[in-house]
């Protein structure tokens, strides 16, 4: 059975991501289903919008060193914020981004579904209710 997950990103790096510039969307935590398919991409304050959607094809588990030398090419983010980011983690995912699209209205989820509150990382979509 697949699965969908809303990830909340910052605007900077939604922008990359439609731009076709970073090709890995970096991670602390990830979804436990291994039946994710789907990620739908929630552009955070102050665009608060879902903007489009990729395919979830692979997650690389590592440690930051060895997802920065193996991703850092396409990684869409500087050495120095990528290392802020995982500051006193020793692991890392990185999910690589495919079948990329973008969509021409973005939805306002607070309009779209009940009592949406962004989630902190990510939130299972099929979990959303739709209003009305």
């Amino acid at each position: 059975m697949k699965k969908s997950v809303l990830l909340s990103i910052k605007p900077k790096y939604v922008d990359s991501i439609l731009r076709g510039e970073k090709k890995f969307e970096f991670r602390k935590a990830i979804p436990r289903s291994n039946e994710v398919t789907d990620v739908y991409i929630y552009s955070s304050s102050p665009v608060q919008k879902i903007v489009g959607k990729f395919s979830l094809k692979s997650i690389l588990h590592a440690s930051p060193r060895e997802i920065w030398e193996k991703c850092s090419k396409d990684g869409g983010i500087s050495e120095n914020d990528f290392f802020e980011y995982y500051e006193g983690k020793t692991e890392a995912y990185s999910l690589s981004i495919t079948d990329l699209e973008i969509f021409k209205d973005a939805i306002c989820p607070y309009d779209t579904f009940k009592k949406f509150t962004a989630p902190q990382s990510f939130l299972y979509y099929d979990k959303l209710e739709l209003a009305n």
